[in-house]
């Protein structure tokens, strides 16, 4: 078996140095039961990563059209949607892993939801440190705002960044391109 010129954390599963990430196929994230979950599982799958928030005004809107677009293309077309919660805006996210698993129940969530993450910052996960380098914004590589999105490809790279102000289902048309 080859082994990986990377060095892994080995707490977390993420390289050391996310600088060295090929894909997000080199990183890991907790699921809200605390397992870390390689993200190597969402291979030859386009994904929709976001960051989401119950208490902000995107929410229903942006949840429901994610859900749409999950039961849409899951099957037929493999996308995969990976939602991570994150409290660094406006205090919009507060909510603990017992009552994010509530919320998901509720919903009828069936795409991806991890462990409550930071984006941006010191504290800032690895994968959003690396979706941010290779999709920069329009002012600086930081998230600005909850529900941003990233496309990724089946070769687990970034293709696109989008703001919160696009609904998922304008990311429809984009999808198209990487099936």
């Amino acid at each position: 078996m080859e082994e990986s010129h990377k060095k892994m954390d080995k707490e977390s599963g993420n390289p050391e140095n996310w600088r060295e990430a090929k894909s997000i196929y080199d990183f890991s994230a907790r699921s809200l039961d605390g397992e870390n979950v390689s993200l190597k599982k969402y291979k030859d799958c386009v994904c929709i990563i976001v960051n989401i928030a119950f208490h902000c005004g995107y929410m229903k809107n942006h949840i429901e059209e994610l859900k749409e677009l999950y039961e849409k293309f899951s099957e037929s077309k493999g996308l995969r949607i990976l939602a991570f919660p994150c409290n660094q805006f406006a205090n919009q996210m507060p909510e603990n892993n017992d009552e994010i698993k509530d919320w998901i129940d509720r919903e009828k969530i069936k795409f991806d939801v991890f462990e409550k993450i930071d984006v941006n910052g010191s504290e800032g996960h690895p994968l959003w440190k690396y979706l941010k380098h290779e999709q920069g914004g329009l002012i600086g590589d930081f998230i600005k705002w909850n529900f941003t999105k990233f496309i990724v490809d089946k070769n687990g790279k970034p293709v696109e960044r989008h703001g919160p102000n696009t609904s998922p289902k304008e990311l429809e048309k984009s999808l198209e391109n990487y099936w």
